[in-house]
């Protein structure tokens, strides 16, 4: 019985990303095509896969079984890519990666130098806005952004999804507070970044939903700079909750009523990547199993 390995593929991106949805996002793939593919797959193996939910999938017996047997696969052909990325000819040139805060793209770039040592890797940082502009203007080749919205012309790598927490200093009255409501806010002296950055964006939506307005601000241009204005004692502010750190200056404090969260992205011109550092970096990234949107 010949099986379509377009369908096996289908069927083992809506198994790993439990659901249409996602899987269709890393594919980049429809989610009807998907659907298609895999109901093919069923059809033709003469058993169902997938229990269908409204926003959801469960794997049955025989789902399981095949998962298995997929999940085997796709390991095998990235042990194929990792063992012909390590036997290419050194890659060399310039990569310019820009980011929003070194904690995403610190790790990364670290494994990617391992591998690719003679590649020169250039960082910049900046606010969101700026740096999906500069991408576009072709000023950096790589970019680590949160919430990019716009993917048209763009392959797209989603990070773990992070939450954005209050930030105090260890001696404010919310310090021994485990939440908040976003309306306390307006109470408060807020630190906030600039327009055009995320952390600014995810919490002027939030409060506009609450209908909440701030009463005083203080606008800092970068995250180390609120960190020291909190400390100051100057206000209250967000941070993700990947950047915690080890601080002992700051306690964090959740908002129970207002979803701050925040989707980290990396991403590249679709028209860059036949350029070899950028190629190289696109591989490397496939190879650690991270959430692929289009590549």
């Amino acid at each position: 019985m010949k099986i379509n390995p377009l369908h096996i593929r289908a069927f083992h991106a809506v198994a790993t990303f439990g659901g249409f949805t996602k899987a269709a996002k890393s594919t980049n793939t429809s989610q009807p095509t998907l659907s298609e593919q895999v109901q093919a797959l069923e059809q033709r193996l003469g058993s169902q896969l997938l229990l269908r939910r409204q926003r959801s999938i469960e794997l049955t017996h025989m789902g399981k079984l095949l998962y298995s047997h997929t999940q085997r696969i796709s390991d095998e052909e990235r042990a194929i890519e990792t063992l012909f990325m390590h036997s290419r000819p050194q890659v060399e040139g310039i990569l310019r990666i820009g980011a929003d805060a070194p904690y995403h793209v610190m790790p990364i770039v670290a494994e990617y130098r391992k591998i690719y040592p003679a590649v020169d890797v250039r960082l910049s940082f900046g606010n969101a806005a700026t740096l999906v502009k500069a991408l576009r203007n072709s000023d950096v080749d790589i970019v680590f952004a949160p919430n990019i919205h716009d993917r048209g012309n763009l392959l797209t790598w989603e990070l773990p999804t992070d939450r954005l927490s209050v930030v105090v200093a260890k001696t404010h009255p919310w310090a021994e507070r485990r939440s908040i409501k976003i309306q306390e806010l307006a109470t408060e002296s807020v630190i906030l970044r600039e327009k055009g950055s995320a952390t600014r964006a995810i919490l002027d939506q939030a409060l506009s939903k609450a209908r909440t307005k701030l009463q005083h601000t203080l606008e800092v241009g970068s995250r180390e700079a609120i960190r020291e204005a909190v400390a100051a004692n100057l206000g209250i502010s967000l941070l993700p909750e990947n950047e915690r750190g080890k601080d002992s200056r700051f306690a964090y404090v959740s908002v129970e009523n207002a979803a701050l969260t925040n989707h980290e992205y990396i991403a590249a011109l679709k028209t860059s990547s036949q350029f070899e550092p950028v190629f190289s970096f696109c591989s490397f990234l496939d190879s650690q199993k991270l959430s692929l949107q289009n590549c």
